[in-house]
């Protein structure tokens, strides 16, 4: 979930590249944030320190920095510890020596703490980082290496987790990667260690990527990579990045979300424009297999459960969906001629990558849809696509959902034989979305959302593919707004949820022209009588709407079309309601811990 960014090379002003660096990773975390970095004073190497609570995008008061070029930094999203001063990153040990940066859970840290003060260590935060930071500088006091001392104790850690530190004195940052993304950018006379790509795209576009179970020894020449279990150097595969700097820039938009929106004029395009051999591949295994699997996690989740209507109704073919939080309790079903088919966009989602592990040791086929290349689903995965949506900085998926839907309509298609049918349709859907995304669409919803910035519930309901599409209706208004939110089948309504509807009460339906269309405005019709006002999002207005949110018509691809309106209203009640978009409270991006 945290942020950590790492550079140590050529430059003497590593620690503003830590901040710049952090502050695109902020995403990940911004519970508190901090930096640090050896200097010299002209008689000795000192340790410089900076840390606050708060988002660094807003940070005030950062005091001189020193001309330095090596620096770690880190962006926090709290587990152990109170979001305090003294809980955010970086830690170190009593002799203000080593300094430690880390990302994740240290699972068995009460064991390790408890020898480490038996042993005389005393700690000064409440957090499992610490115990990593004590335990290495033990093993320096004994006489070991850096980084042997540092191998020695990640070899005791349990947990997915990641972590950076250096030692005064060496010119060089080690890293070790377990369950949490680490990517080292290769420049020209110095490196870069992250925990995604954006922060140092600017400098360099060739990465290597550390797998789990392996650390890296950094220098400003030189990546060396070894296996944890056998201490081996290992060689690494340079792999060039083809996203763009301006890809993770806000450009003319005051939010990312608001410019992940209107870029799926774009994206959409681009997810489906595929290798159609690379399609019917994948196809191939979903219609060889005994049984499929699709998992996913918030968003990602309820796009694997839009897709099994696509799949029974273009391809006749039944795949199953379930929470990748859950999917281990599956486990009883999972056989080699399983297919277990990954969605998630940073490809490196704690839960989804768990539900894989479980399928890999019974020898069940993996596939995925990612958006990050190189990530560690994808590379875990026996077929991955990328669904090339760039750079999704907002921690709300929209355009990175909308890719996903679009290849997996696509997949259906294939799995049918049509594929040409299916990429014709998702084209026509690409270009009525870029006709719909305008100014004028977005001031008609603004207004809309102003109707209803007070609101303490939204009830949202859908039947068919738009069912799920109501569930991500709720998480978006949610996560955004602040608003308490619930997506519901429009038949189960009269089963107890009606019970919720009063006066006023605003509920969205979501309507597409398909047989279901008939009963979802019956069931419109039963909230209006209790009270509700009715916000339609569909392709024709109808007398039973209090407010239309108008869509093109587009078949099967509704949920495609009917997911704008529905980012876009989450947007313009957050800001409405003087909420920021891009970091609601409490979230990150990239959900590396269970």
């Amino acid at each position: 979930m945290c942020g950590i960014f790492g550079y140590i090379g050529g430059r003497d002003n590593a620690l503003e590249l830590a901040i710049q660096g952090l502050k695109k990773l902020e995403y990940r975390g911004y519970d508190s944030w901090g930096i640090a970095a050896p200097y010299s004073d002209g008689t000795e190497t000192k340790l410089f320190v900076h840390k606050q609570v708060g988002k660094i995008s807003e940070a005030k008061a950062i005091p001189d920095l020193p001309k330095t070029q090596l620096a770690i930094g880190h962006s926090r999203w709290a587990t152990h510890g109170a979001v305090t001063n003294a809980n955010a990153h970086p830690h170190w040990d009593e002799g203000r020596n080593l300094v430690l940066v880390h990302n994740g859970i240290f699972e068995n840290y009460a064991e390790l703490k408890t020898e480490l003060e038996a042993a005389g260590s005393t700690f000064h935060t409440e957090t499992d980082t610490e115990v990593a930071v004590q335990a290495i500088a033990r093993k320096l006091q004994a006489g070991k290496d850096l980084r042997l001392a540092v191998h020695e104790v990640a070899e005791r850690l349990t947990g997915r987790f990641a972590f950076v530190l250096f030692a005064l004195g060496e010119e060089r940052v080690i890293a070790v990667r377990n369950g949490a993304p680490l990517i080292v950018g290769i420049g020209k006379g110095e490196n870069f260690i992250a925990s995604d790509i954006t922060p140092f795209l600017e400098y360099t576009n060739q990465v290597k990527y550390l797998d789990d179970g392996e650390m890296v020894e950094l220098t400003a020449t030189t990546a060396k990579f070894y296996d944890l279990r056998s201490g081996k150097e290992e060689e690494k595969r340079l792999v060039p990045i083809e996203w763009k700097v301006e890809d993770a820039e806000k450009g003319q938009f005051e939010h990312f979300m608001l410019k992940e929106i209107f870029e799926q004029k774009e994206t959409i395009v681009r997810a489906i424009t595929q290798d159609p051999r690379e399609i019917n591949e994948l196809a191939e295994l979903i219609k060889k297999a005994r049984g499929v699997f699709l998992i996913g996690c918030g968003t990602a989740g309820k796009v694997a459960h839009i897709s099994e209507y696509f799949f029974a109704a273009i391809a006749k073919r039944h795949v199953n969906f379930a929470p990748a939080s859950e999917f281990a309790l599956f486990h009883h079903f999972l056989r080699p001629e399983t297919l277990i088919f990954a969605i998630s966009q940073s490809g490196e989602t704690a839960d989804v990558l768990e539900a894989l592990e479980v399928g890999k040791k019974v020898g069940s086929k993996l596939a995925s849809l990612v958006n990050v290349q190189g990530s560690t689903i994808a590379r875990m995965s026996d077929y991955s696509l990328l669904i090339k949506a760039g750079p999704e900085k907002a921690v709300a998926s929209t355009k990175a959902a909308t890719s996903q839907i679009s290849l997996l309509l696509l997949l259906a298609y294939a799995c049918a034989g049509q594929i040409e049918t299916g990429q014709k349709l998702l084209m026509e859907t690409a270009a009525k979305i870029n006709d719909l995304l305008n100014p004028r669409y977005l001031e008609h919803i603004q207004e809309i959302s102003e109707r209803y910035r007070s609101a303490t519930d939204i009830f949202i309901i859908g039947r068919g593919a738009n069912y799920p599409l109501a569930l991500e209706a709720a998480i978006k208004i949610q996560e955004v707004s602040y608003i308490h939110a619930e997506g519901f089948a429009g038949g189960e309504l009269k089963h107890g949820p009606i019970a919720l509807i009063q006066e006023g009460t605003p509920c969205l339906v979501l309507i597409g022209d398909d047989e279901a269309k008939p009963e979802i405005l019956a069931n419109a019709m039963e909230l209006k009588a209790r009270g509700a006002k009715i916000i339609g999002i569909a392709p024709e207005r109808d007398p039973v709407f209090d407010d239309w949110m108008k869509v093109p018509l587009s078949g099967i691809a509704s949920p495609i079309v009917n997911l704008i309106p529905i980012q876009l209203f989450a947007y313009a009640l957050a800001v409405a309601r003087g909420l920021d978009p891009d970091m609601p409270r409490n979230l990150a991006k990239s959900v590396t811990v269970k």
